[in-house]
């Protein structure tokens, strides 16, 4: 029973969503709303990921101005390209990971994904190699080892 409750304000917002949604008070809408959230925050439990276990706060801090630091760097570079008008070198760069923790490798989709000019585009749990879409570079090699050097070893470091 706590799993179907365990996020109360989801069921609840849920609920209210569905009688704004019908458009109705009536009892049998709010039953109908109650259960379709309460199955939904059942479903929801069961989709949650292990709890991380952060190490390091020193280095969690290093690797947010870093990866800041090549946000603001990646957004230049994207401008740069833009209004020179030159054809991007685009390339996809497949990179073996030694992650293995799901929250790191969440985080490492996030910086990924947030970081213009490149993209995550598969990730393969059986050999845990991520596929990566780059949109200007000549050296994808160089690229997927400044990534494991930068991001994969510090988030190593924080998760396990």
């Amino acid at each position: 029973m706590t799993r179907i409750f365990a996020y109360p304000l989801l069921w609840l917002a849920l609920l209210v969503m569905w009688l704004l949604l019908s458009r109705s008070l009536g009892l049998g809408q709010v039953l109908l709303g109650g259960g379709v959230a309460a199955l939904a925050c059942w479903a929801v439990s069961a989709l949650e990921p292990p709890k991380p276990r952060i190490r390091k706060i020193g280095v969690v801090l290093k690797l947010a101005a870093m990866v800041l630091a090549d946000i603001a760097h990646s957004n230049l570079a994207v401008l740069v390209l833009i209004v020179s008008g030159r054809e991007p070198q685009s390339t996809f760069v497949r990179i073996p990971l030694e992650l293995r923790e799901p929250n790191a490798l969440a985080v490492l989709a996030c910086i990924v994904t947030a970081t213009p000019g490149s993209a995550w585009i598969d990730y393969r749990s059986a050999d845990s190699a991520v596929l990566i879409h780059v949109l200007d570079t000549d050296d994808g090699e160089a690229w997927a080892n400044r990534l494991k050097h930068d991001y994969e070893r510090r988030l190593l470091e924080i998760f396990q």
